[in-house]
């Protein structure tokens, strides 16, 4: 039996295989270096002019994240790994018919050559295949053959990146793109006012939920980030990293909670460079090939938190780079909860 939309369906582009990079800009590159390394317990691999190159202990590449220092917090460059030289050019070939390309490059520490271009909002992304996979030193080698490096139990112990959520002025125009351009799936959406103003896309190109989102800017501004994410197994991890944040003196934006969309377990601190930043897990895959996306009104959506506490209105307001005159929930040295 044929489903009414399986004869209107798009053949799927696969050429992108997942999120293999993310770069995030920090006016205070001593103490954000401090909280990913010390606190999320990610691994420094290597500094380069004005950054350092980060690693989660599940990351197979040499490194997926990237700290750069700039006068703002936000987010640098969002590189997505092809599935092949081939799918490679294909996907530029595409990008390159929207007139949003922006030329190739010798690509950075640990990959090859890469294309950069911007989404319509400008956030800044590139495009690359040939990556340098990981070989521990000697204390860092796991016993377990097929983990590319040990748990080390330092803070939080990030495994890897997740996802990134930015802010669009116009959602739809963003969305299309990726879908077009990258081969992006929609798999949650959250419209409101009788279904007509797209609130926020929940997007990937694999089984994993989401690794991209787009959600619309309040201020109504462009190229700015709502938060980046980094994952965990399980919700316990989540709960201890609770624990290790309030041991330390980082404030707790929200969580820990349930989404609501994506059945996510997190928790969201801002680091000390003001980007915010996720703890995440759980959430559900998706392997069905005709997978009908999710829509949420505003009655389905409520609060956007299954249980748990309801988000503050920072979580509406901030985002980087931050406006000027606009308050940052920043990392005080204040008590997290209220013994009251």
């Amino acid at each position: 039996m044929t489903d009414r939309k399986t004869a209107d369906a798009k053949e799927p582009v696969l050429d992108v295989a997942h999120l293999g990079h993310g770069e995030l800009l920090t006016p205070k590159p001593a103490e954000s270096l401090h909280y990913f390394t010390e606190i999320l317990g990610m691994e420094q691999v290597h500094a380069e002019g004005q950054s350092v190159y980060l690693r989660g202990y599940g990351d197979y590449a040499t490194t997926s994240f990237k700290l750069t220092e700039a006068p703002d917090a936000g987010v640098g460059t969002l590189a997505w790994r092809a599935r092949s030289e081939a799918a490679l050019e294909r996907r530029v070939a595409a990008i390159k018919a929207t007139g949003h390309g922006l030329g190739w490059n010798n690509g950075d520490f640990g990959r090859g050559r890469s294309y950069a271009f911007a989404d319509p909002d400008g956030h800044r992304m590139e495009i690359y295949y040939e990556e340098q996979r990981y070989e521990p030193p000697a204390h860092l080698r796991s016993t377990l053959y097929n983990q590319p490096s040990k748990f080390t139990g330092k803070g939080v112990g990030v495994k890897r990146i997740d996802h990134a959520a930015l802010l669009a002025k116009d959602v739809p125009a963003n969305r299309r793109f990726v879908e077009d351009t990258l081969g992006f799936s929609l798999r949650e959406q959250v419209m409101y006012e009788n279904g007509t103003k797209e609130i926020g896309s929940w997007m990937s190109m694999n089984n994993i939920h989401h690794q991209l989102a787009y959600v619309v800017d309040v201020k109504g501004h462009t190229g700015r980030m709502h938060h980046f994410s980094m994952w965990v197994d399980n919700r316990d991890e989540v709960l201890r990293a609770a624990e290790i944040f309030a041991e330390n003196g980082v404030a707790m934006e929200a969580g820990p909670s349930k989404h609501n969309n994506s059945q996510a377990f997190y928790i969201y601190t801002i680091e000390p460079g003001g980007n915010r930043i996720e703890v995440y897990t759980s959430g559900f895959i998706i392997t069905a090939p005709d997978w009908e996306p999710v829509i949420w009104n505003e009655e389905r959506r409520g609060t956007g938190v299954y249980w748990g506490a309801a988000l503050p209105s920072s979580f509406l307001d901030y985002a980087t780079p931050n406006l000027p005159g606009a308050a940052a929930p920043g990392n005080k040295k204040v008590p997290v909860f209220d013994p009251s």
